[in-house]
């Protein structure tokens, strides 16, 4: 089965969408419409790009020449605005839908899918938190996909800690602030293929409380009204071990005019609609590495003949290829299943935005670290072919590694979800979902077994025995509920059981070990110094 194909299962078979108006010939034609643009579009030129890059020189950043006619392309087709509101330009239909999107344009070219993933994530927030004239002012030029949104947090001292960022913001006196700080790491942040960016900015008020109380967010375009240049520049791009094309921002505010979004001081409230977009999102990301390395490896492996036969029929190499298929198969049921979560959570069901918040930092991690994974095993199919740079195997290795450290390092999702998320309610949520895991095929008992006692371990230990256990316990739920939904698929359609099984008899395995790994926090705090 296809990409598209597993994508629209997941949508109109597996979960439950949201009554959008559209029926499964509706999602599927307009899956087939994604396929070919992106496909057609912007994978030609994805090897291309990262080889030439992003550059910098006299102050200005330039995108490979082959993005501008790209993203002219993706502004025409409409796609920017897909999930957001009809009022301001969207199009209105579910983020599951946007989603897909995002998951077939990573898969086509991950660098260049950076900018409207980030800019969904402004939009998303505008739409929440915007007053009635930025929305009209704004929502247009970014759901049109014109202008780009970049979420600047980062500053050189504070990364994970936001409570230690700097930038401020002064009163103007009329309604309006002039920013003046340093952040670091802002994709996007300048580009020549957008007319203009907007810039969600963490920055702190002149009566502004300490840490992380403390903080507010503004909006502050690149371009003013009238066209002249605001007071920001970017100081430079990042040369980074992968995603070229994307160019990595140093960004300056030297007095940059901006407006305040949200109220003053609860800035991270809002930045957080943002960010947990782009944590999910991420995950996706994950998904679509994981998809491009198994395209990639099995072309390679049907045509490369080794001992009389194709690799393909090797059974090391059919084990590799296996591997890519179930573990980006699990991912992708597990992401769909937030983001439609997600969905229904806007429609105000509260159970699904419990299990939002719950799967979030899951979807984050289990699906990057298995995109990683799946980038390595698929340079392992090309042998010697995949450690060069012409066959794109290595490419999509240097693209993946920054998924489980960007929006939130794997080891905050982690601590996210034990200290905040699983505490919420007692670890209810998750043993209903055990529940239901262990009902959808019995070969699930054992791994589900050992993860409810290792959550009732989890929910008992001490604050830095849960911190020690963290990483393992989220990976045990990401392998569990991915088989869970996996064995779930293979009930439905019997074309995935035989991906099932394999998960079940090579790979689900893993969860058993990690869970047992949970209880093993006091070895891993003896070996941090007093």
């Amino acid at each position: 089965m296809s990409q598209t194909d597993d994508i629209l299962f997941a949508l109109t078979k597996l979960h439950r969408l949201p009554d959008c108006g559209l029926e499964a010939d509706d999602i599927a034609a307009l899956l087939e419409e994604m396929r070919k643009f992106t496909e057609g579009r912007i994978e030609p030129n994805c090897i291309e790009a990262d080889r030439i890059g992003a550059r910098f020189a006299d102050g200005v950043v330039t995108c490979p020449p082959a993005y501008k006619d790209a993203y002219c392309a993706w502004v025409e087709g409409g796609w920017q605005g897909l999930a957001a509101g009809e009022e301001h330009g969207g199009q209105g239909l579910p983020l599951a839908l946007w989603t897909a999107m995002s998951e077939l344009l990573a898969t086509a070219d991950m660098a260049f899918s950076l900018g409207p993933l980030l800019t969904t994530g402004t939009i998303e927030v505008l739409e929440k938190y915007g007053t009635p004239a930025q929305c009209e002012k704004w929502l247009p030029e970014l759901n049109s996909g014109r202008w780009n949104g970049t979420m600047c947090l980062t500053e050189p001292q504070a990364g994970s800690d936001l409570s230690t960022v700097r930038t401020r913001a002064e009163p103007l006196g009329d309604g309006r602030y002039a920013l003046h700080g340093q952040k670091i790491y802002i994709t996007y942040g300048a580009n020549d293929i957008a007319a203009n960016t907007l810039h969600f900015v963490l920055a702190r008020l002149p009566d502004a409380p300490p840490g992380s109380r403390g903080i507010s967010l503004f909006a502050t375009p690149t371009l003013l009204p009238d066209g002249t240049p605001n007071a920001l520049r970017c100081g430079g791009i990042e040369h980074k071990l992968g995603i070229h094309a994307s160019p990595t921002c140093t960004m300056l505010f030297e007095g940059a005019v901006a407006e305040l979004i949200h109220e003053p001081h609860r800035g991270l409230q809002a930045m957080f609609a943002l960010m947990n977009n782009a944590r999910l999102q991420v995950g996706v990301q994950g998904v679509a590495i994981g998809a491009r390395a198994g395209k990639l490896a099995e072309a390679y492996a049907a045509d490369r003949v080794q001992g009389g036969k194709p690799i393909a029929l090797h059974p090391d190499v059919a084990r590799m290829l296996a591997e890519i298929r179930a573990t980006t198969l699990a991912g992708r049921f597990l992401a769909y299943e937030a983001v439609i979560a997600a969905d229904h959570a806007r429609a105000g069901d509260a159970e699904a935005e419990a299990k939002l918040a719950l799967l979030t930092p899951i979807v984050k991690a289990w699906c990057t670290d298995r995109g990683v994974e799946a980038a390595s095993l698929g340079i392992q199919v090309h042998g010697g072919m995949g450690f060069v740079e012409g066959s794109g195997a290595a490419q999509v290795l240097r693209d993946a590694r920054i998924t489980p450290i960007y929006e939130g390092t794997n080891g905050i999702q982690a601590l996210d979800l034990v200290t905040r998320k699983l505490p919420r309610d007692q670890g209810a949520l998750l043993r209903r979902m055990l529940a239901e895991a262990k009902a959808a095929d019995p070969r699930l008992a054992p791994a589900v077994e050992a993860l409810e006692r290792a959550t009732s371990w989890i929910l008992s230990a001490a604050p830095e025995e849960v911190a020690a256990s963290a990483t393992a316990y989220l990976e045990a739920c990401g392998w569990v509920l991915g088989g869970a939904l996996l064995a779930r698929a293979a009930r439905l359609d019997g074309r995935y059981a035989p991906i099932a099984a394999f998960y079940a008899a090579r790979l689900l395995p893993r969860a058993e070990a990690h869970a047992a790994e949970v209880t093993g926090a006091a070895e891993v705090l003896a070996l941090i110094p007093a």
